[in-house]
């Protein structure tokens, strides 16, 4: 797993930010757990033939999307 983090600053609309946080909150997540699924499964579905470190890699198929 990574050891650092960096931070991503996204603008978006207020009323889409607070929906997103309301879902987020149903579902027992931050909007960060949330946001660092979605950039990995995004990593995961467009690499392309790029070779992806293990720790991204682990226990995930390759062109498998996961919950669609």
């Amino acid at each position: 797993m990574e050891n650092r983090t960096a931070r991503l600053t996204v603008l978006i609309d207020p009323e889409k930010k607070k929906l997103f946080e309301e879902i987020c909150a149903q579902q027992d997540l931050t909007p960060s757990q949330v946001m660092r699924r979605l950039i990995r499964q995004y990593l995961l579905d467009n690499a392309g033939d790029r070779e992806l470190p293990k720790w991204l890699t682990a226990g995930v198929s390759r062109g498998v999307k996961e919950g669609r």
